[in-house]
């Protein structure tokens, strides 16, 4: 059965409502790279915040590995060629949830035009980032106005959609490749 709460373990309000925090020492390397990534900015050693075997998943795909991970978001850089970060919250995690997981709230608006004066597309999403001992990053979450999107966990459907994820993460890897940043 498909469930409403997040990677959080709260609904969608209740994560949205979480406290600001401030940023940790070891989490600046970590927050430069994913403004980086999501402002479809990344430069080369952005990705190296990433385990070997670290998993990013979104509504659109599941990559696994950092290239493949590189590849998500080289890919993003074609489609918007500029993006602003307009909200950048780290939040206060919720007594449930493991210490070494970083959440943060954002908003980020996608332009197809880089002269535009507005946006083309403004998305609100949860990031949830694992940690190992070493502060690298082995999970890399987000989800779309806060909402958990659908899993191999969820039924048929969810595992179809869990299928269809992989396959067009490896689709744009095969595509974007090893291009430069």
């Amino acid at each position: 059965m498909y469930s409403s709460v997040n990677a959080t373990g709260l609904s969608p309000a209740e994560s949205k409502a979480l406290k600001e925090r401030p940023i940790q020492s070891h989490e600046q390397k970590i927050v430069r790279a994913l403004k980086e990534m999501y402002s479809c900015s990344p430069k080369e050693d952005t990705f190296q915040i990433y385990t070997p075997d670290a998993v990013f998943h979104d509504p659109v795909g599941i990559a696994e590995g950092p290239e493949s991970i590189r590849a998500q978001f080289v890919g993003l850089t074609k489609i918007f060629p500029r993006a602003d970060i307009s909200k950048f919250r780290l939040l206060e995690n919720p007594p449930n949830l493991a210490k070494n997981t970083i959440l943060i709230d954002q908003d980020v608006a996608y332009f197809r035009d880089t002269k535009a004066s507005s946006p083309t597309k403004i998305l609100n999403s949860l990031l949830a980032i694992k940690l190992n001992d070493s502060n690298l990053v082995t999970s890399h979450e987000e989800q779309w106005n806060h909402e958990k999107s659908s899993t191999g966990e969820d039924g048929f459907l969810g595992f179809l959609n869990e299928h269809r994820k992989r396959l067009t993460a490896k689709l744009t890897d095969a595509i974007v490749g090893k291009s430069k940043v």
